[in-house]
């Protein structure tokens, strides 16, 4: 096992190992309850990190992670006359597709 990366919360690191795992790379996340002792321990320590099972997929697994991290954020405008923003591909307002 090697540690990838640690998450600024649990919620983040459970979203990129569900991710990782889903792409075929075997994760998990660790320190999961050190939140409860930041002030004991020194905050930055008790982050919770992910862990790839198997060394040999740390490079594809890296790329997967800075890849799903930085999603290019789109501005389109939609036919009802609304600007999005953001990774939506359907208008909040009128629910219309992203056009191609």
């Amino acid at each position: 096992m090697i540690r990838l990366t640690r998450a600024p919360n649990i919620a983040i690191a459970a979203l990129w190992v569900d991710a990782l795992t889903q792409a075929g790379m075997p994760a998990s996340v660790q320190r999961y309850y050190l939140g409860s002792v930041a002030g004991e321990l020194p905050p930055d320590q008790c982050l919770p990190e992910v862990w790839l099972t198997h060394d040999e997929q740390e490079s594809q697994a890296r790329a997967f992670l800075r890849e799903f991290t930085h999603v290019k954020q789109r501005r389109w405008h939609c036919a009802c006359g609304e600007i999005v923003e953001g990774g939506f591909e359907q208008c909040w307002n009128c629910g219309l597709p992203m056009p191609e």
